[in-house]
Protein backbone atom coordinates (compact mmCIF):
# COMPACT_ATOMS: atom_id res chain seq x y z
CA UNK A 1 0.00 0.00 0.00
CA UNK A 2 1.07 3.51 -0.94
CA UNK A 3 0.62 6.33 1.57
CA UNK A 4 0.85 9.60 -0.25
CA UNK A 5 3.82 11.97 1.02
CA UNK A 6 1.91 15.19 1.03
CA UNK A 7 -0.34 14.43 3.90
CA UNK A 8 -0.20 13.96 7.36
CA UNK A 9 -1.23 10.77 9.23
CA UNK A 10 -3.02 10.02 13.03
CA UNK A 11 -2.84 6.39 14.88
CA UNK A 12 -6.52 6.11 14.58
CA UNK A 13 -6.03 5.80 10.65
CA UNK A 14 -7.02 8.97 9.22
CA UNK A 15 -5.11 11.65 6.67
CA UNK A 16 -4.92 15.08 6.46
CA UNK A 17 -3.92 17.38 3.52
CA UNK A 18 -3.59 20.90 4.72
CA UNK A 19 -3.81 23.74 2.72
CA UNK A 20 -3.38 26.95 4.32
CA UNK A 21 -5.94 27.03 7.56
CA UNK A 22 -8.27 23.77 5.66
CA UNK A 23 -7.44 20.24 5.52
CA UNK A 24 -8.83 17.39 3.85
CA UNK A 25 -9.68 14.49 5.57
CA UNK A 26 -10.32 10.93 4.90
CA UNK A 27 -9.32 7.42 6.26
CA UNK A 28 -6.26 5.78 4.81
CA UNK A 29 -5.84 3.10 2.37
CA UNK A 30 -5.31 0.74 5.50
CA UNK A 31 -8.22 1.40 7.07
CA UNK A 32 -10.22 0.92 4.04
CA UNK A 33 -9.03 -2.28 3.58
CA UNK A 34 -9.27 -3.85 7.25
CA UNK A 35 -12.54 -2.93 7.12
CA UNK A 36 -13.36 -4.74 3.52
CA UNK A 37 -16.27 -3.54 1.31
CA UNK A 38 -17.77 0.05 2.51
CA UNK A 39 -21.53 0.38 2.76
CA UNK A 40 -22.22 3.14 4.39
CA UNK A 41 -20.56 6.35 5.46
CA UNK A 42 -22.63 8.82 8.55
CA UNK A 43 -21.32 12.20 7.63
CA UNK A 44 -21.38 15.32 10.46
CA UNK A 45 -23.34 18.34 9.06
CA UNK A 46 -21.38 21.19 7.53
CA UNK A 47 -20.86 24.07 10.54
CA UNK A 48 -20.48 21.03 13.09
CA UNK A 49 -16.93 21.82 15.24
CA UNK A 50 -14.78 19.37 16.75
CA UNK A 51 -11.97 19.49 18.91
CA UNK A 52 -8.79 16.47 18.39
CA UNK A 53 -9.63 12.94 18.75
CA UNK A 54 -13.48 13.71 18.68
CA UNK A 55 -15.67 10.64 16.86
CA UNK A 56 -17.04 12.99 13.34
CA UNK A 57 -19.07 9.81 11.53
CA UNK A 58 -19.18 6.24 11.07
CA UNK A 59 -17.56 4.20 8.46
CA UNK A 60 -19.96 0.73 7.99
CA UNK A 61 -18.88 -2.32 5.99
CA UNK A 62 -19.89 -5.72 5.35
CA UNK A 63 -17.38 -6.90 8.41
CA UNK A 64 -17.68 -3.98 10.64
CA UNK A 65 -18.62 -0.52 12.03
CA UNK A 66 -15.61 1.80 12.72
CA UNK A 67 -15.93 5.84 14.34
CA UNK A 68 -13.81 8.76 11.98
CA UNK A 69 -11.98 10.46 14.31
CA UNK A 70 -11.13 14.14 13.72
CA UNK A 71 -6.68 14.16 14.72
CA UNK A 72 -7.11 17.92 15.09
CA UNK A 73 -9.85 20.56 16.12
CA UNK A 74 -11.97 22.36 13.68
CA UNK A 75 -15.35 23.32 12.29
CA UNK A 76 -16.61 20.75 9.09
CA UNK A 77 -16.66 23.62 5.62
CA UNK A 78 -17.70 20.58 3.66
CA UNK A 79 -18.82 16.73 3.59
CA UNK A 80 -18.45 14.73 0.46
CA UNK A 81 -22.12 13.94 -0.05
CA UNK A 82 -20.86 12.02 -2.85
CA UNK A 83 -20.49 8.82 -0.44
CA UNK A 84 -24.12 9.00 0.40
CA UNK A 85 -24.62 7.66 -3.02
CA UNK A 86 -21.43 5.20 -3.20
CA UNK A 87 -19.90 4.86 0.02
CA UNK A 88 -17.75 2.12 -1.95
CA UNK A 89 -15.43 5.38 -3.08
CA UNK A 90 -14.01 5.09 -0.20
CA UNK A 91 -12.35 1.66 -1.07
CA UNK A 92 -12.12 2.28 -4.96
CA UNK A 93 -10.12 5.98 -3.93
CA UNK A 94 -9.69 6.49 -0.21
CA UNK A 95 -6.86 9.33 -1.16
CA UNK A 96 -9.17 11.16 -3.60
CA UNK A 97 -12.26 10.67 -4.04
CA UNK A 98 -13.14 8.83 -1.26
CA UNK A 99 -12.42 12.01 1.28
CA UNK A 100 -14.91 12.35 3.90
CA UNK A 101 -14.63 16.06 5.16
CA UNK A 102 -12.82 19.56 4.70
CA UNK A 103 -12.00 21.41 8.31
CA UNK A 104 -10.88 24.93 9.44
CA UNK A 105 -8.24 24.23 11.52
CA UNK A 106 -8.87 25.94 14.65
CA UNK A 107 -5.21 25.07 16.00
CA UNK A 108 -2.96 24.72 12.56
CA UNK A 109 0.08 23.87 14.87
CA UNK A 110 -1.88 20.33 15.98
CA UNK A 111 -1.00 18.80 12.42
CA UNK A 112 2.46 18.96 13.89
CA UNK A 113 1.70 15.93 16.00
CA UNK A 114 1.12 13.64 13.21
CA UNK A 115 2.85 11.14 11.48
CA UNK A 116 3.99 11.54 8.37
CA UNK A 117 4.03 8.89 5.63
CA UNK A 118 7.09 6.88 6.57
CA UNK A 119 5.84 7.17 10.28
CA UNK A 120 2.32 6.39 9.56
CA UNK A 121 3.89 3.11 7.79
CA UNK A 122 6.34 2.62 10.29
CA UNK A 123 3.50 2.52 12.95
CA UNK A 124 1.76 -0.15 11.16
CA UNK A 125 4.73 -2.58 11.90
Amino acid sequence: MAYPNDRKYSSDHEWLLVEGDEATVGITDFAQDQLGAVVYVDLPAQGDSFSAGDAIGEVESVKSVSEIYLPVSGEVIAVNEALTDNPGTINEDAYDEGWIVRIRLNDPSEVDALLDAAGYEASLG
